[in-house]
């Protein structure tokens, strides 16, 4: 699910901004820009944004101001920046980096120790709590939004499964009257040969009876209910991810149309397959969204 959040926090001399960005993913992605941070810190991070969210393309971007900071200019990695930079700007006949592109470049600004921390734990700690701090209020406002998309995805989530109800019904109609019409299309395939061969009633009505079971849908029809009661369940549920279980439900549902589909002797019933198939593609591509 797709959303924006920013929080921002100002503890004495140092103010912290993270911004967060969320698009759709199948799984959890995610990626920290910004500020050079300690490693403990990018760890907190990762915790605090996998505990939030379930699944999603996620930029966490932290951006430290102030003298607490402690900003730190590498200016070894900055002359190699400028270096490569002006080579290349040379090869393409452009104008040479300025300062802020070379300042840009991953390596050459570092965060060092808060400058009123002594170089003890107390000032790490602290720009922990902050950073922590303004990327929870981040993740609020990112969750905000999203639940705002998600109540409109719920409603078009609803909307297809509906369709597959209904299709579900009228392949339950055709379903029951496949075995007649089966017998109906036999008697008349056969009728000119019954005098010849001497084939009975009786004889017909066995065949008739063994590919009616062969054609029979029943427990796919009984499993395709049931998964699709599971689907209608879960999208008006709790607010708790549900997305995995959806494209599980999502898959289970194609396997039971697909055998309804090999099984069923009636024109009918692959009409009523095909559009229900229609309407499963599209609650595929929705869940995908689903957190």
């Amino acid at each position: 699910m797709t959303g924006f959040g920013r929080g921002v926090v100002e503890r004495d001399d140092l103010r912290v901004t993270v911004d967060v960005r969320s698009v759709n993913h199948r799984f959890l992605d995610l990626k920290l820009r910004g500020a050079a941070l300690p490693a403990a810190i990018e760890d907190a991070i990762a915790a605090r944004v996998r505990g939030a969210l379930d699944r999603g393309a996620v930029a966490v971007s932290v951006h430290l101001a102030g003298r607490a900071a402690g900003l730190r200019i590498d200016t070894d990695a900055a002359e190699r920046a400028f270096r490569v930079l002006g080579e290349l700007a040379e090869r393409l006949a452009l104008p040479g980096p300025d300062l802020a592109l070379v300042l840009a470049q991953p390596g050459v600004v570092t965060a060092g120790e808060p400058a009123d921390s002594g170089g003890n734990s107390d000032g790490a700690e602290g720009t922990q709590a902050a950073v922590l701090a303004a990327l929870d209020a981040a993740l609020a406002q990112l969750d905000r939004m999203r639940q705002t998309e998600g109540s409109a995805l719920a409603a078009e989530l609803a909307v297809r499964l509906d369709e597959l109800v209904a299709a579900r019904a009228q392949i339950a109609v055709l379903a029951a009257e496949a075995p007649h019409q089966l017998a109906r299309r036999l008697h008349e395939r056969v009728k000119r040969l019954v005098d010849e061969l001497g084939i009975h009633d009786a004889r017909i009505a066995q065949e008739v009876a063994l590919l009616a079971d062969r054609a029979d849908v029943t427990e796919e029809l009984v499993r395709l209910s049931s998964h699709l009661d599971q689907a209608r369940a879960l999208i008006s549920g709790d607010g708790k991810p549900v997305g995995r279980r959806l494209d599980f439900l999502v898959q289970e549902i194609g396997r039971e149309l697909n055998t309804i589909g090999a099984k069923a002797t009636a024109a009918e019933i692959g009409t009523a397959i095909v559009g229900a198939k229609a309407a499963l593609e599209k609650l595929r591509e929705q869940v995908q969204n689903v957190e």
